[in-house]
């Protein structure tokens, strides 16, 4: 699935209902994504409910997301928008059948 020996990094992006929007960064997508559907950790996607994962992208190096991460966050709405609907036109749950593989 997403797993590899080598090491890989995400940048992503969870939306509510409401499409309320969070750009996360994480070394385990499955893991990350898991806590933020179970809340559980305190913060935005918990006051929100951000539980859909709607975009994600890999990079093979920490500082190149971290990079992305923040060149995400500085776009406006509409921009963010158009690079989530670039993939996910119809705002789909891309981690709708993870839960097995992070033990849910």
């Amino acid at each position: 699935m997403l797993e590899s020996t080598v090491k890989t990094y995400f940048v992503y992006i969870m939306a509510s209902k409401s499409r309320t929007l969070y750009t996360g960064v994480t070394n385990n997508l499955v893991r990350r994504v898991y806590e933020h559907k179970q809340k559980l950790i305190p913060g935005f996607t918990k006051k929100y409910n951000l539980t859909r994962l709607v975009y994600y992208e890999t990079m093979p190096e920490v500082r190149a997301a971290i990079t992305r991460e923040k060149q995400i966050k500085g776009w406006r709405r509409a921009k963010k928008i158009a690079l989530i609907e670039s993939l996910n036109p119809h705002w789909q749950d891309l981690s709708a059948n993870w839960l097995d593989a992070a033990g849910g």
